[in-house]
């Protein structure tokens, strides 16, 4: 009797045992976080919004960016060379064939975190106990701040054109947490994403093709025309003189 309670017993933990596993997801994340290089983007986008670049129109201009040292720099020289485009500028790649210069500088193009909640901090007790902060609400917000300056000037005289000055704005991003529960997102970026992902009125979207497909380049040699044409009896007699018809006499 003893042996088959065993073997029972044996039966009923491996039966238990049989149906656990365990498994495990991997992740990574990039250096820079998603939302750390769109509040830069958004920062410098809105401080290049306050920069009027209507007197670049119909002139040949050149991008000067050796004085400019920021963070996304490329991002900063590009979104600068756009501006001078939707606004009639043409690109120049040296300043010896351009009308006009624009010479950038960065005052500051990068972001900070702040942290604050409502509750209660850590308290210590007498003997080595120690209650716990208890965060009944709190608030984490990231900011990012760009400060761009510019100063325009005549390609060939070195003059200068205007005052120029510095663009600066700044975007941020807070996110509320309540008893552990969240976050609640709000800021001038969340602002920006909705605005973008709302399509313009009477813009078609085309959605990209699943399957990678080509076609071959047509080519650039034109070939023989091959039509033939019939030409008429009339068309091949040669037309009679009309004179020689007048002239006859009546038999």
């Amino acid at each position: 009797m003893r042996r088959y309670r065993t073997a029972f017993c044996l039966a009923t933990v491996t039966t238990l045992l049989l149906p656990a596993g365990c498994a495990s997801t991997s992740t990574s994340n990039t250096a820079r976080t998603a939302k750390e290089q769109m509040l830069i983007s958004d920062a410098v986008e809105r401080s290049l919004s306050k920069v009027d670049f209507r007197p670049v129109a119909g002139q040949n201009v050149f991008v000067e960016e050796k004085y400019l040292d920021c963070v996304d720099k490329p991002f900063v020289v590009g979104s600068v060379r756009h501006q001078v485009m939707r606004f009639g500028g043409r690109l120049v790649d040296a300043a010896d064939g351009a009308d006009v210069v624009i010479e950038l500088r960065s005052g500051g193009v990068g972001t900070d975190t702040s942290e604050s909640f409502l509750g209660t901090p850590e308290i210590a007790l007498p003997g080595m106990l120690t209650i716990p902060e208890i965060h009944l609400a709190e608030r984490k917000s990231q900011k990012a701040y760009a400060r761009i300056g510019m100063v325009m000037y005549d390609a060939r005289s070195r003059a200068v054109l205007g005052e120029g000055g510095v663009a600066a704005a700044e975007s941020d991003d807070h996110n509320w947490f309540v008893f552990g529960i969240g976050p609640v997102q709000s800021g001038s970026l969340e602002e920006s994403i909705r605005a973008a992902q709302r399509p313009a009125p009477g813009m078609k979207f085309r959605k990209m093709p699943t399957v990678v497909a080509f076609q071959s380049r047509p080519s650039l040699e034109t070939p023989a025309s091959s039509d033939v044409r019939f030409a008429s009896r009339s068309e091949t007699e040669e037309p009679s003189d009309p004179s020689a018809e007048t002239s006859g006499t009546r038999p």
